[in-house]
């Protein structure tokens, strides 16, 4: 069954808001192969831009000391978002530059809808055909990234919502060996657990509201691609990072959703871990208590989001 992916959809000049996209219909004309970025980096007034025929403005804190790498954040968009909408959204980027991280927001291909998404996994959200190679784009936007800037090749994450949740999953499976940590909001990874096959382990945050009537707490599908749920998916990487089989319920929450509480108090979000990991993995499922598929990012996310980060460079 087709469904509307919701994401938040923002220019860089308006105060960030969510907007639904419509109905996703069979899958028709397709788009062209996307072309990796060249290594070349050019400056511009608020960073370096990398990305050939896709420019991405990599954002240096004020801070950055080039004699000491620095960790590198990639965010992805949802279904039909940008790169500037997901900045706007996430709202990390102050704490960002104030940890030292370096940080991009790149923009996924339009499909023949017009649309901007990513070929992620089989159910999200490549839905008219497309033969875009957003693994190997992402790839090659890393390696020209750590050209331009000194990174850290320890600490290179992805973060992303929705189907930049899918699409961080999947370039954890293809790339396990230089992702150090991934965060999904309102994502799933491949429903069939044999469709990745990660070569490292990979330290996993899965984040999910239990109203999420777009993409299901508890799975479902799109247009008859399976779709786990969100503890299935944790589940699922507790198992390749070699974790206990059974998480445990910490005596912890966290502030996701600001407009939502629990029993008064502002921190919602409920923690599962799994333990026992090898070393480089480690998964956690933060559920949000009655939370969409779009929540209201309260002021605390960036700063818990990037806590988890920087616990998890590669060994």
């Amino acid at each position: 069954m087709a469904v509307a992916v919701v994401v938040a959809a923002c220019s860089a000049q308006v105060v960030s808001t969510s907007t639904p996209a419509g109905s996703v219909g069979p899958p028709s004309a397709s788009v062209g192969v996307s072309t990796p970025p060249a290594s070349t980096a050019v400056a511009s007034p608020l960073g370096i831009v990398v990305g050939g025929d896709r420019p991405v403005t990599v954002r240096v804190s004020p801070s950055f000391d080039p004699t000491r790498p620095a960790p590198l954040l990639i965010v992805l968009h949802g279904y039909t978002g940008s790169g500037s909408g997901m900045e706007e959204y996430f709202g990390l980027q102050r704490e960002a530059e104030q940890r030292g991280f370096v940080t991009a927001y790149p923009d996924g291909t339009r499909d023949s809808r017009g649309d901007r998404f990513w070929n992620a996994t089989d159910a999200c959200c490549n839905f008219y055909g497309s033969d875009v190679d957003d693994v190997g784009y992402l790839d090659s936007l890393i390696t020209a990234i750590e050209a331009a800037v000194a990174v850290d090749p320890r600490r290179v994450y992805v973060a992303g919502h929705s189907n930049g949740g899918f699409m961080s999953y999947r370039l954890a499976c293809a790339h396990a060996d230089r992702i150090a940590a991934i965060v999904s909001l309102a994502g799933a990874t491949f429903a069939n657990a044999s469709d990745c096959r990660p070569a490292n382990p990979v330290a996993v945050l899965q984040i999910h509201g239990t109203a999420d009537d777009t993409i299901a707490f508890s799975g479902g599908s799109i247009d008859g691609h399976a779709f786990p749920g969100a503890e299935e998916s944790a589940a699922t990487w507790a198992t390749y990072d070699g974790c206990a089989a059974v998480p445990s319920t910490v005596d912890e929450r966290v502030d996701v959703d600001a407009d939502l509480t629990n029993a008064g108090q502002p921190a919602e979000a409920t923690v599962k871990r799994w333990s026992g990991c090898r070393p480089g993995g480690a998964v956690e499922l933060w559920t949000i208590p009655g939370g969409g598929h779009v929540p209201t990012i309260s002021s605390a996310f960036g700063g818990a989001v990037l806590d988890f980060l920087e616990a998890h460079p590669k060994p």
